[in-house]
């Protein structure tokens, strides 16, 4: 049986902490597996300890835009000495709506380039965050050689999808595409093979999902909407899925 795979969910922000032997004994039920992304050191050091309590928890760790201030030294080494315990690094990326000048936006360069580089010499994926900041991605991103890079949450133009395609990326949707026309337009865009889906938790979504904290049991309803969209049966979307998060990882 295929495993569905969450591409990008914060299991190790504090929403999850009293529910965690819950979520990880239904992600075994549902042969479903995780990778959890990283908001700084400290959450960094919460997903490794998750790593440790569940093969199903695929640990991601890196500084988000909005944390560029942390230190970015103790990262490096936290990656480093982790290099054979994490799936890939992230959440990293650039976000000028976290920033008030042209300082604070270099730093989110800087962070996010030493991070990148580390991927490269460490041959790991990397999950970006990259709103309104597409084209400065892209423009990065061209100078280095990653074996996986995936824009999770993509939301630029037909235009900036098609440059993530021609630069091999991985883009991924969540919940907001059950309802949301724009991203299932995106989504029949994508190359197949490029696909990947996600639910972003704790993020909170609205209509059918009632403005709850994203949870990862809300990845077969993103699965199955996509499924519809692409004329595939569930089952056949599942297998796709897994194959493409494969590729990302590596495996």
């Amino acid at each position: 049986m295929a495993w569905l795979t969450d591409a990008h969910i914060h299991l190790s922000d504090p929403e999850y902490s009293g529910d965690m032997e819950y979520i990880i004994t239904a992600m075994d039920k549902m042969k479903m597996r995780a990778c959890c992304v990283s908001m700084d050191n400290s959450s960094s050091l919460s997903t490794l300890e998750l790593g440790k309590r569940s093969p199903l928890v695929l640990p991601f760790i890196g500084i988000h835009p909005e944390k560029a201030d942390d230190d970015l030294d103790a990262m490096i080494s936290l990656v480093t000495k982790n290099s054979d315990k994490i799936s890939g690094i992230g959440e990293i990326g650039l976000d000028k709506t976290y920033v008030s000048d042209e300082q604070g936006f270099a730093r989110q360069v800087k962070v996010f380039q030493e991070l990148l580089l580390l991927a490269e010499k460490l041959g790991k994926p990397v999950s970006i965050h990259s709103r309104k900041t597409l084209d400065e991605i892209f423009s990065i991103l061209s100078s280095y050689s990653i074996p996986g890079v995936l824009l999770h949450w993509f939301s630029g133009s037909k235009k900036q999808l098609q440059q993530a395609m021609d630069l091999g990326c991985f883009v991924s949707y969540g919940p907001a595409m059950v309802y949301s026309q724009d991203k299932q337009v995106l989504l029949l865009q994508t190359s197949p093979d490029k696909i990947l889906l996600e639910t972003d938790g704790p993020v909170r979504f609205s209509r059918c999902f009632g403005f709850k904290s994203a949870q990862i049991t809300f990845l077969p309803s993103v699965l199955f909407c996509a499924a519809n969209l692409l004329g595939k049966s569930y089952d056949e979307m599942l297998h796709a899925i897994e194959k493409n998060m494969n590729s990302y990882l590596g495996v």
